[in-house]
């Protein structure tokens, strides 16, 4: 019996305990000698935030596939951007795909194929491994590609629990794995982003605070999306005021005529997941370059802090001591 998952926030950066996913990243791993591709399906809102990192440590050198689902979601001019930068790295395909058009999620097939040419000469199967984190849309490609429903959907993170194989046609064997995690993320702003996607539980974070970072992001980005989604003229120069606003649009009004802020905050995402909102892509390289100096620096003060702390608390024995 599997363990459900439990997740918390810690100074804004999530931390995971899988339970069930130890056990899933052992069983990939005495499987993946045998793998020739990997196929690791990626949020294209959020190309890096759901990029495993764990995956680049378990697969070494074999060839990856990413596909960036979800395209329909996000913004046309970044998609294309990531595709370049992802591909940039030795041994990386990347396409983007909408699981919407069926004849997209059949390309990684023909992808797949073209990579292993003299497979088919010799009549050997092409063992492929797709990967992803929860909520990207893994399981609902591997049904297009299967044909059938072989593998269970749903709109809540993790509902993949363990490894099967699918044999596809043409030669095509599919390892599905469960929605593997790692132990920790260290970008805050990596963890708003997976939060205001759906990749983690909702009750991993307040809604309010992932609403707050939404509106301040798509405020210097997309503008004008807002404006259209929610009939503002003139946006309010704090994020406070900007999500009162929203409430009042939508109604979200409490006993007294107060906004309700957390229910406005529950429409903002609805919207953003549902793409109402217009198409928006929550990251690109160069910003995530200085997110993550930022975070590394961040990290570094800490242990510093803790070192001092501890050696405080050292000096402090010693002296009670004499």
């Amino acid at each position: 019996m599997f363990q459900k998952a439990i997740i918390y926030m810690t100074n804004n950066s999530i931390q995971w305990f899988p339970g069930h996913m130890h056990k899933a990243r052992k069983k990939i791993e005495e499987v993946i000698p045998k793998v020739d591709i990997i196929i690791e399906v990626l949020d294209a809102r959020i190309p890096f935030s759901s990029q495993n990192p764990l995956i680049h440590h378990i697969c070494k050198n074999k060839l990856v596939i990413k596909i960036l689902n979800k395209r329909d979601l996000a913004d046309p001019e970044m998609t294309a951007f990531w595709l370049s930068h992802l591909e940039k790295k030795q041994g990386v395909k990347a396409m983007a795909i909408t699981t919407r058009q069926i004849s997209e999620v059949n390309r990684i097939i023909a992808l797949c194929r073209k990579f292993t040419p003299h497979y088919e000469e010799i009549g050997k199967q092409i063992f492929t491994m797709i990967m992803g984190i929860p909520n990207v849309g893994k399981s609902t490609i591997i049904n297009i590609l299967a044909g059938s429903v072989v593998a269970q959907t749903g709109n809540q993170p993790a509902v993949t629990r363990q490894q099967q194989r699918i044999n596809l046609q043409n030669s095509l064997v599919l390892l599905d794995t469960p929605g593997i995690l790692w132990s920790k993320v260290e970008n805050p702003y990596s963890s708003f982003r997976l939060a205001a996607t759906g990749a983690i539980k909702d009750t991993a974070m307040k809604y309010d605070e992932v609403a707050f970072y939404i509106v301040k992001y798509l405020v210097k980005a997309y503008p004008e999306f807002l404006k259209k989604r929610y009939n503002i003229e003139v946006l309010p120069e704090t994020d406070i005021e900007l999500m009162t606003t929203i409430g009042e649009k939508r109604g979200c009004l409490r006993s007294g005529g107060r906004i309700d802020l957390h229910k406005a905050s529950e429409i903002l995402i609805n919207d953003l997941r549902n793409g109402m909102l217009g198409r928006i892509t929550f990251e690109h390289p160069k910003m995530i370059d200085d997110e993550l100096i930022h975070a590394e620096e961040a990290a570094r003060k800490k242990t510093e802090e803790k070192a001092k702390v501890k050696e405080e608390r050292r000096k402090r024995y010693l002296r009670n001591k004499r």
